[in-house]
Order: structure tokens, then C-alpha cells, then sequence
């Protein structure tokens, strides 16, 4: 009788760490998750324990394996899905990261990139990248790092020490440091890869200061990239699968087509067109990035980033203290008619696409005596469908053709009120997976094909909810209009 084989795919997300096992027939066989800390030394800045992540995601791989009993040798390989432009410099000869891990979400660098743009630097960035000059993405923040670290910039001149995002930072590790790599997707989110000759450009290494001694070689998100050190499981188990988060959910959704279109509701919330061997210039702040074709390899997408989706749900729980737990809302929500026209803005780390706006803040406006905790919650939620809807229609002006459904997934989408109201202000059908961990999917499925393990045919990930638009023309136009008027109040103020 031959012995399974599985999948590790290993998640570590802005907030958390998930690990999944998945049979050959992409069925969840068991997961774990773990948190880890978030750190906000100054107003607008978030960091994150480098190493901290490093302990959760053995941590939860770990976890998986007592929970299962199942032996590391039949785990025939690991597909790892990250957090992208997470900026983690280390010593190459100690392996220790110099400084904490200046996070996506962090706005610190908003002085130096409106300095570049000033130095009228952001054209000639744009079409490299695919980018705007935004702290959003990694040159700002590594360049950051290397002028305020003491000692930092010289050690790099030296080449003493190594960048990398999430993904780069857990196969140095996990490897006991012997692979220093990224991929095209990663590769693609920090200001410093060109998209067209798909390769780090000198010349943006130069814009922003950084020797190129500091870059890890980029490899395809399917192949055999690494393996994971036989010391921390027992037994070696090779890496074959990399890509960015929202990359790896696209691939997920089975999304290598063009015109097709999924959005990841996490933290923040992504969503991404494939756009396949044409990279589009988006004339509606939207990206271009580099995504994964049918085989793994690097081909064109447009995105465009929400940076509050689930953080938003955590700020009525943790901050203001409106809710206990996340599943409260869509209940809260149904519960009344509509907000009363309050609405929230919730540009708590400014606004990403398609206002990118770093200075923009958070707002409530539209509140009345009557307005209560309630109108609150509810408004939290329809921000988010309102964010999304913006991304959609600016992806439509860039491709010039409609999009007929969106694919969606992560954890804030399992909301039923967010999902229809979502459908209603689209004016399109969801399909919403009854798998909804797509982005470690994707991960397994990259990792899987380079070693021909995955059975397509069989992966159950296709199941799925539909949504269907049921809200008048009408009342669509008025929540639209509502919401523009909100968001004028704190763009560009």
C-alpha cells in the first residue's frame, strides 16, 4: 500500500501565522494558527519581531505535526505564502535581524518619498516598477533602516548584511541560512525590481541608496528553491513554492486568465486582475505587479491595496471596545435598516488605492444624537465593501472591459452581511470558495506543481457560495455618492 504524501503550506500573514496540511486532492487534512505581537513605537509606525515570526511559524508547523502524528519524511513538499513588503535587514555571519521588521502598514518614509517625488524621481520609478513612490513598499523603509541603524549603512557597503521581505526572512531560516532568495512576486513589491526586464535594476538601486550586495537571488514561485533543515523537524522537507500573499490567493482562485479577478479580505484587503503577459499602465492609481501563470512563472497583474479590511473590524473591538469578537457584526449589522448616513473612513495608516493618500486620517462623518454603536458597526463594515468597489471600477477603466464576478476569500468575507452588501454596491456576482484559506491554497498548489504532486481534478477549493446583486439602482447610487463625499473630507486636507 503506497503511503500518502502531503503539502505544508505555511501562511504567515500581518497578524498571524497559519500552517496547513493538505492531501494531494487539495483537501484540508489539519491547520494551526498563532499570533504574534504588533509594536507601534510612534504614531503611524508598525513593526513587527522578526524573529518572533520566525518561532510562530515553526511553532504552528510544529503544532501540525503533533496534532496529525504525521511523519515530516511524508510531507513531500512546503509552499510558503507571506506578508509582502515587510522590509527585515540581517547579519549575514550572526543571522540576526538588525533591527525589528518595519511592517507595510508603516508610514515613516512619507517625508523621504515626497522628497523623491520632488527630485521628480517618481515617473522614471513608476515605469520600472509598476509602482507609485509610496512607504508602502520596501526601498523606503530599507533605506530607512540603513540611515538610522548605526553602523548599518557601512556593514551593507560591505556586504555584511542581507534584505529580504517575509518570505526571503523564513527561508534563511528555515534553511540555517544557507538560501538567500526571493521571487518575481515578492520581488515585484519593493521599488527596486524591473517588472519588464524582470530583474533588480541598478539604476533604482541607486535612486534610493541601497548597494545591491543587500538583494537575494529571485527564483520562480514553482520550483525547488530550498530545503527546510532537517534539525527542525526530523527530517528534511523541500521548499517549492513561493509567492506574495495576494499572488498566491490569485493562484489559489485559479485566476490565469485574463480579465479574472479575486479579492483577499485579511488585514487589509487586495484585490488583483490578471492581466497575463501584458503589463497595463493604470491610469486609475491602480499597480502593475508580477503575478503567477498556469506553471508558477512570472506574468502581469493589476492590483490595487486596502490597507484597513479586518484591522478595521479589530479596531471596533480592541480600540473602541464596541464589540467582543469579530462575528458580533454581521448580526449588529442586520439588525438595523442602514447607518442613518454615518459613514467611516477608515484611512487609520492613510488611504492606499485608488486615492494613495499617506496623510490622509480616519474620519466618522454623517453622526447624529441618534447615531449609536449600532450605525457605527454597520458603517465599519460597508467601508469595506465601499473600498472594494472603488478598486473594482478603477480596474475596469485601466482594462477597458467590465468585470462579471469577483472571486473572494479570507476571513472578514465569511461575514454574510459584508459578502452581500458587497454583491449589492458591485452590482455583480461573488463567488465566495468554501475553502477560504486561498492564499495557503495557492502556496500548496505552486509548491505542489513543481514536483507534479497536485491533483487539479480533485481540488474541492472550486465548492463555493454565490452572491447575487439585489439593491436598486437607486440606493446604489446614493450609499456611492455618500461615500465619495466621506472620502473627500479626508484626501489631500
Amino acid at each position: 500500500m503506497t503511503t500518502p504524501g502531503y503539502v505544508l503550506a505555511i501562511d504567515q500573514g500581518t497578524t498571524g501565522t497559519t500552517a496547513i496540511l493538505f492531501n494531494q486532492d487539495g483537501q484540508i487534512i489539519e491547520k494551526a494558527y498563532e499570533e504574534f505581537s504588533q509594536y507601534f513605537p510612534q504614531s503611524g509606525w508598525v513593526e513587527h519581531d522578526a524573529e518572533e515570526i520566525f518561532e510562530s511559524a515553526l511553532s504552528v508547523c510544529r503544532d501540525l505535526l503533533r496534532k496529525t502524528q504525521i511523519s515530516p519524511e511524508h510531507i513531500v513538499t512546503t509552499g510558503i505564502t507571506n506578508q509582502r513588503e515587510t522590509v527585515v535587514v540581517w547579519d549575514r555571519s550572526s543571522g540576526k535581524p538588525i533591527a525589528p521588521a518595519i511592517v507595510w502598514q508603516c508610514r515613516r518614509t512619507t517625508d523621504m518619498c515626497k522628497d523623491l517625488k520632488n527630485q521628480g524621481l517618481e515617473k522614471e520609478i513608476t515605469a520600472k516598477t509598476g509602482l507609485i513612490l509610496d512607504p508602502y513598499f520596501s526601498a523606503t523603509k530599507l533605506a530607512w533602516l540603513l540611515e538610522n541603524i548605526p553602523g548599518a549603512k557601512k556593514k551593507a557597503e560591505q556586504g555584511e548584511l542581507a534584505f529580504g521581505n517575509i518570505d526571503s526572512w523564513l527561508v534563511y531560516c528555515l534553511s540555517k541560512g544557507t538560501t538567500h532568495v526571493t521571487d518575481f512576486t515578492n520581488a515585484s513589491r519593493t521599488l527596486l525590481f524591473d517588472i519588464h526586464r524582470k530583474k533588480w535594476s541598478s539604476r533604482l538601486c541607486e535612486i534610493f541608496d541601497l548597494p545591491e550586495s543587500l538583494l537575494p537571488r529571485v527564483v520562480h514561485s514553482s520550483e525547488d528553491i530550498a530545503n527546510i533543515d532537517a534539525s527542525f523537524f526530523g527530517h528534511p522537507i523541500c521548499i517549492s513554492g513561493m509567492a506574495g500573499d495576494q499572488q498566491s490567493a490569485l493562484y489559489g482562485h485559479g485566476a490565469t486568465k485574463p480579465g479574472m479577478t479575486k479579492c483577499t479580505f485579511g488585514t487589509g484587503a487586495f484585490a488583483v486582475t490578471y492581466t497575463g503577459s501584458k503589463a497595463v499602465d493604470s491610469k486609475h492609481g491602480l499597480l502593475s505587479t508580477l503575478a503567477c501563470d498556469d506553471n508558477g512563472k512570472p506574468a502581469y497583474a493589476l492590483e490595487g491595496s486596502i490597507f484597513m479590511a479586518g484591522a478595521t473590524i479589530q479596531w471596533l473591538r480592541d480600540e473602541l471596545r464596541l464589540i467582543q469578537k469579530a462575528s458580533e457584526t454581521e448580526g449588529i449589522a442586520n439588525s438595523i435598516q442602514d447607518t442613518q448616513g454615518v459613514y467611516l473612513v477608515p484611512a487609520f495608516t492613510g488611504l492606499g488605492a485608488p486615492h494613495w493618500d499617506p496623510t490622509a486620517r480616519g474620519a466618522l462623518v454623517g453622526l447624529t444624537r441618534g447615531t449609536n454603536r449600532r450605525h457605527i458597526i454597520r458603517a465599519a463594515l460597508e467601508s469595506i465593501a465601499h473600498q472594494t468597489v472603488d478598486l473594482v471600477e478603477a480596474m475596469e477603466n485601466d482594462c477597458g472591459v467590465p468585470i462579471r464576478e469577483l472571486c473572494v476569500d479570507g476571513g472578514a468575507i465569511e461575514n454574510q452581511f459584508l459578502a452581500q452588501h458587497l454583491s449589492d454596491l458591485l452590482n455583480k456576482p461573488l463567488r465566495r470558495p468554501k475553502l477560504l484559506e486561498m492564499t495557503a491554497l495557492g502556496a500548496a498548489k505552486l509548491a505542489a506543481k513543481a514536483k507534479c504532486f497536485w491533483n487539479e481534478n480533485a481540488s474541492p477549493s472550486y465548492l463555493e457560495d454565490s452572491f447575487l446583486p439585489s439593491m436598486s439602482s437607486s440606493e446604489r447610487d446614493k450609499l456611492r455618492s455618500g461615500w465619495k463625499q466621506a472620502v473627500d473630507r479626508v484626501v489631500n486636507t
